[in-house]
């Protein structure tokens, strides 16, 4: 049997999270990688030809990785020359930090726990954190279904990316991967300043979710036990080549649109509906859409187990 690396990653983030004592006292390591992706925008994204800024950001993403990976590389190989056998303790202690999966459930819950007692404030608030569209004006459907697409696709780039690059290329891969998601966060936008300096942490991004997004789609179908018609006809609606797949398998699990019409920064964007089930949504949907992700990390605990057994 291989080491259960990812498997005891996994309960250890279940069991543990990023508390936010931990938070306060020693941030976490998301935000070292945003600030070498801010002096690298500050350096390198100052005006100058296309050419230059785009070239700046292609050398902003190679100096991440190389800093973050030759890091990442350093610990593991200095714990399997020091610890042995033992070593594989220390790289799930280290990995786990790079998955999402506690966090985004409580980070989901108190959106649906505010709807349930009317607080529509303090949804929107709670919403707002974890979402980049203007939240200030939307109702209870927009709430809830803001809060769904971004469990559905934070399933892929919180949880199932991280595990997967960590299982392919082990605790060097599960950084690298956040820290290019943390990139394409920050300056993958198609908007100025951005739409030049931001295009390789996008394009990097994008390669790195190919398989995962894929996976978390097929992942949650089978938690759900529907939605692959809906996933397989509209996964490709959405803006992202990835993103599509997860949102499109949970609103098909839900009989939900999701998408569609939304604003950011005070300016409507029309992008296509997600699903063609119900626009009317509520607290009910998010309860619904937890139990699925529960359900689906499940999936992914069998197939850590399986992998550390049959490798």
């Amino acid at each position: 049997m291989a080491e259960p690396v990812a498997l005891l990653a996994l309960a250890l983030d279940a069991t543990l999270g990023w508390p936010a004592w931990l938070y306060r006292l020693i941030g976490h390591p998301v935000g070292g990688f945003a600030r070498i992706i801010g002096a690298g925008a500050k350096t390198l994204n100052r005006g100058g030809s296309d050419v230059l800024r785009r070239l700046g950001g292609v050398v902003t993403i190679f100096l991440l990785i190389g800093l973050v990976g030759g890091a990442a590389w350093l610990l593991e190989w200095g714990l399997y020359r020091h610890l042995g056998g033992w070593a594989w303790l220390g790289v799930a202690l280290l990995a786990f930090p790079a998955l999402a999966q506690r966090s985004l459930f409580d980070h989901v819950r108190p959106i649906a726990t505010a709807l349930e007692r009317g607080d529509l404030p303090a949804a929107r608030q709670a919403v707002g954190l974890i979402v980049g569209r203007d939240t200030e004006h939307l109702d209870e459907g927009g709430i809830t279904r803001a809060a769904i697409e971004s469990l559905a696709e934070s399933f892929c780039d919180g949880l199932v990316a991280p595990l997967f690059w960590l299982i392919v290329l082990g605790l060097p891969g599960a950084w690298i991967y956040k820290a290019i998601n943390t990139a394409d966060s920050m300056i993958g936008h198609r908007e100025e300043p951005w739409r030049l300096f931001g295009w390789a942490a996008a394009r990097s991004d994008d390669l790195l979710n190919l398989i995962p997004a894929r996976l978390a789609g097929i992942l949650i179908c089978f938690a759900a036990g529907g939605g692959w018609k809906i996933m397989a006809r509209d996964a490709r609606k959405h803006a992202s080549p990835n993103a599509g797949w997860p949102e499109a398998a949970m609103a098909g699990a839900l009989d939900m649109r999701l998408a569609g019409p939304m604003a950011y920064d005070g300016l409507m964007h029309e992008k296509p509906w997600i699903g063609s089930g119900r626009l009317t949504a509520g607290a009910p949907d998010i309860r619904r859409g937890l139990s699925i992700y529960i359900r689906a990390c499940l999936l992914l605990w069998l197939v850590a187990g399986a992998g550390a057994w049959l490798l």
